[in-house]
C-alpha cells in the first residue's frame, strides 16, 4: 500500500501575485458588474421617465442622464450625491464591455467578424456618450426677407454691453449668466467700468410698483420678486439681475437687467454710451442665412401639418459659398460642422425657426453602423465558406 508523499518543508511557498491588475480586470469584466450596471441604467430610465412629467424632458435628461451623479438638495442648499448618473453608469459600462472582451475573447481567424461587431457596438455607445457631453443645441428664428448670422441658446442667457459709437460695426462685450450668478465684482476687458452684481435671480416676477432696488434705467419703476425656477419644456425662466456700475470708487448707479424687459437701457462712461441687455446667449457664425421663403402645407380640409420648409440663401465670404438650400422635415442643411433642422414656425407662417446642432462626433454612429454591418458580413461569409468546405 503506497503512502502519499508529504510536501517537502524546504520548498518555498508560491509567490503571491504582485500585480493587482489581473484581479481588477476580472472585477471590471465580471458578469456581476454587467448586471449591476444594467439594473442601474433601468432605474435611471424609470425614474427619469417618471420625473419628466414634473420637470420636463430637458431637465430630466440633464439630471438623470447628462450627469455624473444625482444629487439630493436640502432646504439649506447643501447637495449630496445619492446615485450615479448616466455619464458614470455609461462610462463604467463601456469599461466593463472592453474588459470582458479582452479577458474572455480567444483570438482566431474565425472570430474576426465578432471582433469587428464588438468594435462597432463599442463605438456606438461611446459616440452616444460623447454626443451628450459635447453637443450644443440652439435656435435660429428668421423672418422672411431677413438675414441671420447667429443662433440663440434658449436655455442660457448673457448680459451684453454694446458700444455703438462706430457707425460701421457694434462692439459687443458679453458676460455669461453663470458669472452673474456668483454675485461678485466683474471687470470685463475693454470696458471703462466694473460691474458689481448685487443680486442674481434665476427666475423672477416683475411688476410695476415701488420698492425697486434699481436707481437708474427702467428698473426704477419695477419691483422684482424672486420666483422658483421652472424647467418644463413649455416654460422659460425670467433671468434677472441687479447690477451696479462703478467707475473707480464712484458709483454710476444700479440697473435692473432682465430677459423680461423689452425697453432699451444704457450706461454712459468716458463719453461713450453702452446699451444694456440681458438676452438669450448667442452663437455667432462666419456665414449668414437669408430666409427667402417659408412654406407651411396642411392636408386638405384639416389643420394637420403636411409639410413645412424653408428656402434659404447660404452666404460665406471666407469660403466663397453662395447657394440656395431647402430645409424641410428629415432633410437638414449641414455646413461647417453645424446641422440646421426645420423645427418650428410662427408669426402667421412668415417666420421660420431652425434648430441648430453642433455635434463634433456626429460621424460616430455612421462609422459604428458600417463596422457592425461589415462584421456581420465577415462572420456570415466565414461560416458560409466553412460550410461549403464541409459539403465538398
Amino acid at each position: 500500500m503506497k503512502k502519499n508523499k508529504k510536501a517537502s518543508p524546504n520548498l518555498p511557498p508560491a509567490p503571491p501575485d504582485a500585480s493587482p491588475l489581473p484581479a481588477v480586470q476580472r472585477v471590471l469584466g465580471s458578469l456581476e458588474l454587467t448586471i449591476t450596471l444594467m439594473a442601474m441604467m433601468i432605474l435611471l430610465v424609470v425614474f427619469g421617465t417618471l420625473d419628466q412629467v414634473h420637470m420636463g424632458t430637458f431637465a430630466a435628461q440633464k439630471k438623470y442622464f447628462s450627469s455624473w451623479f444625482i444629487f439630493l438638495e436640502t432646504e439649506s442648499g447643501a447637495r449630496f450625491p445619492v446615485f450615479p448618473g448616466g455619464y458614470l453608469v455609461g462610462g463604467l459600462w463601456l469599461v466593463n464591455l472592453a474588459a470582458a472582451h479582452f479577458e474572455r475573447f480567444v483570438w482566431s481567424k474565425k472570430r474576426i467578424g465578432i471582433s469587428v461587431i464588438h468594435g462597432g457596438l463599442f463605438l456606438l455607445l461611446l459616440g452616444q456618450g460623447l454626443t451628450q457631453m459635447f453637443s450644443v443645441e440652439s435656435q435660429m428664428a428668421i423672418d422672411e426677407g431677413t438675414i441671420r448670422n447667429y443662433s440663440e441658446d434658449y436655455r442660457d442667457s448673457e448680459l451684453v454691453l454694446i458700444d455703438g459709437s462706430d457707425p460701421a460695426v457694434d462692439r459687443v462685450v458679453a458676460i455669461p449668466a453663470s458669472l452673474l450668478a456668483k454675485e461678485e465684482s466683474l471687470a470685463p476687458a475693454g470696458l471703462p467700468f466694473t460691474l458689481n452684481v448685487k443680486r442674481f435671480f434665476p427666475n423672477a416676477l416683475l411688476r410695476r410698483g415701488g420698492g425697486s432696488l434699481a436707481t437708474r434705467g427702467i428698473g426704477t419703476t419695477i419691483a422684482i420678486e424672486e420666483a422658483a425656477p421652472v424647467s418644463s419644456d413649455d416654460e422659460a425662466n425670467n433671468v434677472s439681475a441687479l447690477v451696479e456700475f462703478k467707475k473707480g470708487a464712484d458709483s454710476l448707479g444700479t440697473w435692473l437687467v432682465s430677459t423680461g424687459l423689452g425697453a432699451p437701457q444704457s450706461v454712459a462712461a468716458d463719453g461713450r454710451e453702452y446699451r444694456l441687455a440681458l438676452r438669450p446667449r448667442r452663437h455667432y457664425y462666419p456665414f449668414s442665412i437669408h430666409l427667402k421663403d417659408f412654406t407651411h402645407d396642411v392636408y386638405p380640409g384639416t389643420d394637420i401639418p403636411k409639410n413645412f420648409s424653408s428656402l434659404v440663401r447660404l452666404t460665406d465670404a471666407e469660403t466663397g459659398e453662395d447657394r440656395d438650400a431647402l430645409i424641410y422635415m428629415n432633410h437638414p442643411l449641414r455646413y461647417r460642422g453645424l446641422t440646421f433642422f426645420q423645427a418650428s414656425f410662427g408669426k402667421g407662417d412668415t417666420m421660420s425657426v431652425l434648430q441648430v446642432v453642433k455635434n463634433p462626433v456626429w460621424v460616430t454612429p455612421y462609422v459604428a453602423c458600417v463596422l457592425v454591418s461589415l462584421g456581420l458580413g465577415i462572420q456570415f461569409l466565414t461560416h458560409l465558406a466553412g460550410f461549403r468546405r464541409k459539403m465538398s
